[in-house]
Order: C-alpha cells, then structure tokens, then sequence
C-alpha cells in the first residue's frame, strides 16, 4: 500500500514514537517508585502523543485511499 502524506514529517513522526515509548515506560517507573499520583501526568503525556500518531496515521491512510481510488 502506497502511504499518503500525514501532517508529520518523517523525522517528526519517529520522535513521536520514541516520546510515547519513554512516557509509556516511565508511568509505571515513576509508579513504583514514588508515592503520589505524579505519574499520572506521564500516562496522560503518552495518550496524547498517541493520539497525534493515530491521526496522522488517519490522515495518510484518507491520502493514500483518494489516490488509489483516482
């Protein structure tokens, strides 16, 4: 399947990912590790660069199936 283009680059959408890997890990790190609810904060981080991704991910799939469908 060809991709269609996103609204983020190459190099932004690869930061991303790594951005919601540190935060996905780090939640449960900073659970274990510390008493409060601070690690809260790192869940809600990682949910929101994983919605970016998802959207973008949207936004090239819709590209990429108006070009097949031309």
């Amino acid at each position: 399947m060809h991709q269609g283009n996103g609204f983020l680059t190459v190099r932004q959408r690869r930061l991303a990912w790594l951005g919601f890997l540190l935060a996905a890990l780090q939640a449960p790190v900073s659970a274990w590790l510390v008493p409060d609810g601070s690690w809260l904060f790192s869940l809600v981080v990682a949910v929101m660069v994983a919605t970016v991704i998802i959207a973008d991910d949207a936004g090239r799939r819709q590209t990429a199936d108006a070009r097949a469908g031309d």
